[in-house]
């Protein structure tokens, strides 16, 4: 099977592999028809796209008020897509993930907030270490309360932002979301060295603190 699927590569020599380069090598890939977490009366859903899913599930499951995180595919054309057809960049879908969480306890708003300072806006179909269009950055709004929400956050981010650089991440209404293979569910907590060797050798840290200083949101 191949182990270095489109955007993704060996990292670290021999130490390492990317995100979905490893999990692509674990076996055979199960089929992805599934589907998510159905948010309940009085909860919400957001979906954002941060390049490797592995990583926005993590950053996420820290915010107060996030009760649950699923890693998944959204913002393409095929049906129930495997990870390996949007690795090889056949579906035009992004890795992504959806998140329901209770507005009591945190907004959107907070959440789009979060999102920022979890990403780097400035790369065109790219996260970190990882290419390709599966990795762009994304927000996926719900209905036009969100979609509103998300574009004032760009333009106050505009205006405030510690970095010269274009902000290029894409917000548009969301479309149907694609629950990934169990194995990539809650990998951070599953595989905590491999992952924490990723994270790290990806750069993803050391971009974001080189980004957003202090306001980072960094492990």
């Amino acid at each position: 099977m191949n182990t270095l699927l489109n955007g993704r590569r060996l990292i670290a020599a021999t130490l390492l592999l990317a995100c979905s380069s490893w999990a692509a090598a674990q076996g055979t890939t199960p089929a992805a028809p599934m589907q998510a977490p159905a948010a309940t009366a009085g909860t919400q859903k957001a979906v954002f796209a941060g390049g490797c899913f592995w990583c926005v599930e993590s950053d996420f499951d820290k915010v107060d008020g996030v009760l649950s995180t699923t890693s998944g595919y959204t913002g393409g054309k095929t049906a129930n897509p495997t990870y390996e057809q949007v690795s090889n960049k056949v579906t035009g879908h992004a890795e992504a993930v959806e998140i329901v969480f209770d507005p009591k306890k945190v907004s959107y708003e907070k959440l789009v907030e979060h999102f920022w300072r979890t990403i780097d806006p400035t790369t065109k179909d790219a996260q970190f270490c990882d290419h390709g269009s599966p990795y762009r950055t994304a927000i996926f709004a719900n209905d036009a309360a969100q979609l509103k929400a998300a574009k004032a956050s760009l333009d106050a981010l505009q205006k405030s932002k510690p970095f010269k650089d274009p902000i290029v991440t894409e917000i548009v209404l969301a479309g149907p979301f694609y629950k990934a293979e169990d194995y990539h569910q809650d990998y951070y907590k599953k595989n905590p060295v491999r992952y924490q060797y990723y994270r790290a050798a990806c750069g993803r840290d050391a971009r974001l603190k080189q980004l957003w200083g202090d306001k980072a949101a960094v492990h």
